[in-house]
């Protein structure tokens, strides 16, 4: 049971992904034609037993329009004309995907400008008041 290491306490089980293989677009010449190097990898969020519930929840914000109705994650890799390195290249964006989701946003605490600063706000703005007031135009009396 080989398992992909996320971090320190969350692995996921390599039979929890799902790999399909397609011609990939783009340049490669008649080598695009004849082999199957692009790779669709799929993960279902929602159904794996080893991701703990707020990564599950976290994953599902940051994995946006990649993420079907169902919880499953679509990857596509078609950016090498190995298909080697596109599966590597998908499970490492899958493992980060994962690792920035295991990150927990830190909460906004509302705050007030002192005194001071509001006053210092105002005395700025007359400032630049009188600054914009002496621009205007000369009156010779």
């Amino acid at each position: 049971m080989p398992l992909i290491q996320v971090t320190r306490s969350i692995a996921i089980d390599d039979r929890e992904i799902e790999e399909s293989f397609t011609r990939a677009s783009g340049p490669g010449g008649q080598h695009v034609n004849t082999t199957d190097s692009a790779v669709m990898l799929r993960f279902d969020v929602w159904g794996s037993p080893n991701l703990p519930d707020m990564v599950k929840q976290r994953m599902s914000v940051l994995a946006g329009s990649r993420l079907s109705k169902e919880g499953v994650l679509t990857l596509r890799g078609d950016g090498s004309r190995s298909q080697e390195m596109n599966r590597r290249e998908v499970r490492e964006r899958l493992v980060a995907l994962i690792q920035e989701s295991t990150i927990v946003p830190k909460k906004r605490r509302p705050t007030k400008p002192s005194r001071s600063a509001k006053a210092r706000r105002v005395d700025e703005k007359k400032g630049r008041s009188t600054v914009k007031a002496g621009r205007g135009k000369v009156r010779l009396d």
